[in-house]
């Protein structure tokens, strides 16, 4: 029996005094893809992000790579992307120079990028369709280009495992496209994921399980339930601003 990539027993996650969170019990093998679905304010976000040790668990336990979260180390092996940020943020950098920063989990800020990072860098970069771009500085992108960027700085480090909050909310049709395309090639490697959407638009083919979270619980587990209303139309698109998923100022970097 292969060890599960992410093991989330009974979780509970709670701010100033308020569940967020309560009981939640997830697995994901390698190499499944699985989204976790969810309105605004379930709960979804803190999830993946309890997973990962930004949000303090106030009760129960999370596994990473078959190793309890506080003693897990080798964070080379996942590539986080975050609820939009906005990755140019003011900072004067270009798409490569940015995308090139996602390899030095794996190779140590000291150590000079060598052939096998340029190489990373530019898989990244092809991957997301961005090559033609990357002496540009960020600031300059779209926002669903500079989402892209942030996804191929995850790409360049070659994790096992990627974790993505909203990965194509408010993000044009092509970003989306270019987005489901290069996950799908990461997937094709034996890569695994986990992503929280609010809708899957073009992914939703490379879903293999969506976890469906409400008030703060897991109340569907397996496969991916038909959309309902009006994000069922086919011309819908999700470029509508949400209100905010959780207290402000709980996520900001």
């Amino acid at each position: 029996m292969t060890t599960p990539v992410i093991q989330v027993g009974h979780a509970s996650v709670g701010y100033d005094g308020r569940p967020v969170l309560r009981d939640v019990s997830l697995t994901v093998t390698a190499g499944e893809v699985v989204a976790v679905l969810g309105a605004n304010g379930s709960g979804k976000s803190t999830l993946i992000r309890a997973v990962l040790g930004l949000v303090p668990l106030g009760t129960g336990t999370v596994t990473l790579f078959g190793v309890p979260q506080r003693r897990f180390r080798q964070w080379h092996r996942i590539g986080y992307v975050p609820q939009r940020l906005g990755a140019g943020s003011g900072v004067p950098a270009t798409v490569r120079e940015v995308v090139a920063s996602g390899r030095l989990a794996r190779r140590g800020v000291l150590r000079p990028p060598g052939r096998a990072d340029r190489t990373a860098v530019e898989a990244a970069l092809r991957a997301v369709g961005l090559a033609d771009r990357a002496r540009d500085p960020v600031a300059t992108l779209s926002g669903g280009q500079q989402q892209r960027t942030l996804i191929a700085r995850a790409l360049a480090g070659e994790p096992e495992l990627l974790v993505l909050d909203e990965p194509t909310a408010g993000v044009d049709a092509a970003s989306q496209e270019a987005f489901a395309g290069a996950l799908h090639e990461f997937v094709g490697t034996g890569g695994t994921v986990l992503l929280v959407a609010h809708e899957l638009g073009p992914l939703r083919p490379l879903i293999s399980r969506a976890v469906v979270v409400h008030q703060g619980g897991v109340c569907h587990d397996g496969a991916v339930p038909e959309p309902a209303g009006h994000h069922a139309e086919p011309d819908h698109d999700h470029v509508h601003p949400h209100g905010p998923e959780e207290p402000a100022g709980l996520w900001s970097s």
